[in-house]
């Protein structure tokens, strides 16, 4: 095996431990927002904050810029969860948990 396949197949298991690392992390996110989810229920608040959802998006930005990474691509990836996390919490609030 040649250096240059030896250090791309080094590169790749860096990858993938990084993506395992980001799919513990989702996971740890979500039980978080399930309790969020189940909170806003009870107390009948409203499944989506427009208001904390803007300043996690202007702070995930920032981080994003701090970090050299496309701040769109952050806002993204961040709206991707949060429109997942809202969908979570009116199927809660609903009665239907069910993940």
């Amino acid at each position: 095996m040649s250096d240059s396949q030896e250090q791309l197949l080094a590169l790749r298991r860096s990858i993938d431990n990084i993506d395992a690392a980001l799919v513990h992390m989702l996971a740890e996110r979500f039980k978080i927002t399930q309790q969020v989810g189940e909170l806003k229920a009870t107390t009948g608040l409203p499944a989506s904050d427009p208001d904390r959802e803007r300043v996690q998006i202007e702070r995930l930005r920032a981080l994003a810029v701090e970090s050299h990474l496309d701040p769109a691509f952050a806002e993204k990836f961040l709206g991707f969860i949060v429109a997942e996390v809202i969908h979570h919490h009116e199927r809660i609030a609903s009665g239907s948990a069910a993940d």
